[in-house]
Formats: C-alpha cells, structure tokens, sequence
C-alpha cells in the first residue's frame, strides 16, 4: 500500500451514548489526538449529547459526510452529567404524580427518563398498547421541568433492553449486555431449527420471539440443504428406508429400516428417488430428436442403432 493510497483513506471517530447502544460515526479530524475511551460533545437530532469513543473506522464512501465533533468533554461535563442521572428517578417520581391526576393515560406505561449530560433536555421513554394522547401531560411537565421535555414511544424489545435482567437460559439478556440492534426474527428460524412452536419455548421476557433464534438460523439452513427431507426414501448400510427426523447439527438423519429405527451420516446416504428419476430420464428418448441418433445426448439404447446408420452412410 503507497503513502498516497494512506493519504486517502479518511476515518471517524465511531461514538456511543448509552452502554449498550448504536455507534453514530462522526468527524474527527479537528482532535487528531482523540483516543478510545475518551468522552466527547456532539450535536444530535436531539441536541447536544455526550458519548464515548468506541472505534475508528475507514470512510467507504469518500463523499459521504459526517458530522464534526464540537469539543472534547471536560471534567466538568462528566460532573454535570452524573448530576443530572440523579436526577432522574425524581424525574419519574413528577411524571408519575402528573400521570395519575389525568384520564386516558391507563395503557400507558413510563419506563425511565434520561436527562442528556448538562440537564438542557430531559427525555421520557413509555411504551403504549394503542395509540395515546399525552398532549396534556407533556404540557404539565414542561411546566414543572426548567427543560426541554421530550416523550418518546419504544417498543417492548427496547423496554427489556432497559431493563435488564436474566433471560429464559439464565443468562444476562442478550438485550442489554452486546446487542445494539434487533435484527428481524421470524417463526421460521424456530421451524427450521426444530425448536417447539410452545410460546414459553421461543418467546423472550419482552412478550416477542428470542432474539437467539437468530444466532444459528444460517447454519441449520446450510446443514439441511445438504441432508434429505422427511419422507423421503433413502438407502442405507442396512437397506432402504424412510426419513424419519433430521439432525442438521450433527450432519446425519433418522432413517426407519425394517430393523428399527437408525441414524444415517450424510455420507452413507444413496438418495434413491434422485437415482430413479435420473435412470428414468437417461432411457428417455431425446426431447429433439426422438429415438433417433443425435449428437445432444442419445440414448444409451440408441448407442447400436447409431453405429448402424453411420456404417449405411
């Protein structure tokens, strides 16, 4: 690689606002000494925010534009943001006093409040079954809150992101220890894994299915396009049988033989339909050229008469 191919390649500087979070790229070239780890002052769609520098990553597109870094955070920034985080269950404590004293708001559930780090913007997260009106509760607390206040609807993947805890295997949710975004998750996955349709089998705390169906759907797809399907007749060390169940993981079937039931490795396998379909269709005679000779792929039957009509000629 050539200095001026180095020259070339720009980076950013790719930051975090919550533990667990997005990582949002920006421009760092006015803070070349900026370092992992190290805080920073950024403006956001929500105004300014603080995060941490999690990364430098390489610009694929050269045009694209990102926003600048406004300043490196100063001592005083990290003391006024912790201010602010004690600030927040106070916070709740206001939200819930104005909620109860209005009407309509019975499927509204408040989750946290978060202030940004200099207390200028004070934002509260709910989740709701139907759609709900707070016009009037976000009127009362901009009134009691000398900020500017923000509601926010998230959704229940989100809620248990916040809240944490330990998921059905036991574990630290997934949620809130590594995963920063949800990737779509169908009843497919469970399907194709072989996984109980039970809904305590494949749903999370959060009421929606595990994100963990996730995490090996790919390669039980790539292990059974490779192993036959249910039903299907297979000749096996011990004769024909029938697929009972497949066993992606360890690359072999569940065959039912006359002696009972055996498992089958890949490679022991003979796919006798495929075997019979292809025997079948070399005794057919030509699509073009019917039972004649041709030159496309004559019958093997057809082999004499050829020779036949080539000794006429």
């Amino acid at each position: 690689m050539t200095d001026q191919t180095i020259e070339r390649q720009r980076t950013v500087a790719g930051i975090r606002f919550h533990r667990v979070g997005k990582v949002y790229h920006f421009e760092y070239s006015e803070f070349p000494e900026l370092l992992i780890g190290d805080y920073v002052i950024v403006e956001t769609a929500r105004g300014r925010q603080m995060g941490e520098v999690v990364s430098f990553n390489v610009v694929e597109q050269p045009d694209q534009e990102h926003k600048p870094i406004m300043r490196v955070a100063t001592p005083r920034d990290l003391v006024l943001r912790h201010h602010w985080e004690l600030q927040q269950d106070e916070a709740m404590r206001i939200l819930r006093v104005k909620a109860g004293e209005l009407s309509g708001l019975d499927g509204v559930k408040f989750i946290s409040a978060i202030y940004n780090y200099d207390g200028s913007t004070l934002t509260f997260l709910y989740t709701a079954e139907d759609k709900a009106n707070l016009n009037r509760l976000h009127n009362d607390l901009r009134k009691a809150f000398n900020a500017q206040v923000e509601m926010r609807q998230i959704g229940p993947r989100d809620v248990a992101k916040l809240l944490g805890g330990f998921g059905a295997c036991g574990e630290l949710r997934c949620c809130s220890t590594f995963l920063t975004d949800f990737s779509p998750i169908s009843i497919k996955m469970a399907k194709m894994q072989g996984i109980s349709l039970n809904p305590s089998e494949i749903t999370g705390m959060c009421g929606r299915l595990r994100c963990c169906l996730v995490y090996e759907y790919e390669t039980y797809v790539e292990a059974r396009q490779k192993l036959p399907k249910k039903n299907k007749r297979v000749g096996t060390p011990q004769g024909e049988g029938k697929v009972i169940d497949v066993m992606p993981l360890q690359d072999s079937v569940l065959v039912l033989v006359e002696e009972g039931m055996i498992v089958v490795r890949r490679e022991e396998l003979v796919p006798l339909d495929e075997l019979e379909a292809l025997a079948k269709k070399a005794k057919a005679p030509c699509d073009k050229h019917g039972d004649g000779p041709c030159e496309c792929g004559a019958k093997p039957g057809n082999a004499q008469d050829a020779d036949d009509t080539e000794a006429t000629e």
